[in-house]
């Protein structure tokens, strides 16, 4: 056997190994506790109106992507000077664990550091269930227990303070909007309200209507006097009472029906037409700016309700686990794994010598 070990060194070398690997994890690794804790993120269930000023706000939606948001925060630098100014991440990694899992500089800069909390927490999605598991292991089950705590709760505090700085936002800005919005509506009144006295017409349309309507009413009544014109002039002569009479009657309506379309339209540019059609550009405009500030009013109060629906809710499936003894690290697994690659290279590496030794043979 040692003449065999002798002449081939590299399987010496990988019992060696093997042995040392072994009995660092079977007897030197020290035991970690892990706690676990599975969430999801709810939001208040409340219906909002409809709106019609949707082209000028957005709102965001739920679902996978606040669960992703939430994962990421959790693993970030912020979260961990969070957990080491609660609960004091560096102190307790350094003094704890055996040589080749302890946090071997307690002043190590926050880069190390982070790479350090990264293989001390972990936080999987289960797109399928859509929820998010979190694991913690610590040398002290007290210690993976309040840092689960901690994950969870500084997490809900982030994504609520996410959530409503953004609907702050947008409601601030609805409001701006507002402002700017009703000043345009008074204006358009006033400017209205302003024509209205100046003319001294409520609505010059309805009097343009009006005086058609005079006028229709005249050319019907002119036109039964030039028939009956018409039938006296056949067996009387011109000058006949009757004759002058009806004339008489017909210049007299010809010249009111002439003074009534003169009214709306005149060549002075004082004409009801002209006045009817800035009263209705005026008018016209008083309605765009009223519909656009009811439009920004209701979306107002959609963005408010929408406040609250963006406040999140870790709902806990379950709660951060108390360990009771420890389960990491795997000593079997972790022994077994480098047993089997070890004396897989070191099958490899005698292949290698034997092809060598037989081409130098």
């Amino acid at each position: 056997m040692k003449q065999l070990l002798k002449q081939q060194p590299h399987w010496a070398l990988a019992i060696v190994a093997i042995l040392l690997v072994s009995f660092y994890w079977s007897v030197w690794a020290q035991d970690r506790y892990v706690s676990r804790a599975t969430v999801v993120l709810e939001s208040p269930q409340i219906a909002a109106p409809e709106m019609d000023f949707s082209s000028v706000i957005s709102l965001g939606g739920s679902g996978d992507s606040d669960l992703l948001l939430l994962r990421e925060y959790l693993l970030s630098v912020d979260m961990l000077k969070q957990v080491q100014q609660q609960l004091d991440f560096r102190s307790h990694y350094s003094t704890h664990g055996d040589l080749f899992a302890r946090l071997w500089d307690a002043d190590a800069p926050i880069e190390e550091l982070h790479d350090y909390y990264l293989k001390r927490v972990t936080v999987e999605m289960d797109e399928y269930a859509g929820v998010l598991n979190i694991e913690v292991q610590a040398y002290t089950p007290e210690f993976a227990h309040r840092m689960t705590e901690l994950l969870l709760k500084a997490g809900e505090a982030h994504m609520n303070d996410m959530g409503q700085r953004l609907a702050d936002e947008q409601v601030q800005f609805l409001e701006r909007q507002l402002g700017r919005l009703s000043d345009r509506l008074d204006d358009a009144r006033a400017d209205l309200l302003a024509f209205q006295n100046r003319e001294g017409l409520v609505s010059p349309t309805q009097t343009v209507e009006s005086i058609n309507q005079v006028v229709a009413s005249l050319e019907g009544k002119l036109a039964e006097l030039q028939a009956q014109r018409q039938a006296i002039s056949s067996y009387q002569s011109s000058r006949s009472a009757d004759m002058q009479r009806i004339q008489s009657e017909i210049d007299a309506m010809r010249e009111q029906i002439q003074q009534q379309r003169d009214r709306l339209a005149q060549a002075t540019g004082e004409s009801l037409n002209r006045i009817s059609s800035e009263y209705q550009t005026l008018e016209l405009k008083a309605q765009f700016a009223q519909e656009t500030y009811s439009s920004a009013l209701s979306a107002l109060e959609n963005t408010r309700l929408e406040a609250a629906r963006k406040l999140k809710q870790v709902s806990v499936l379950q709660s951060p686990l108390m360990p009771e003894y420890s389960t990491k690290p795997d000593r079997l697994y972790n022994a077994t794994v480098f047993a089997l690659v070890t004396i897989f290279l070191a099958f490899i590496l005698n292949m290698l010598l034997l092809i060598i030794r037989d081409h130098r043979d």
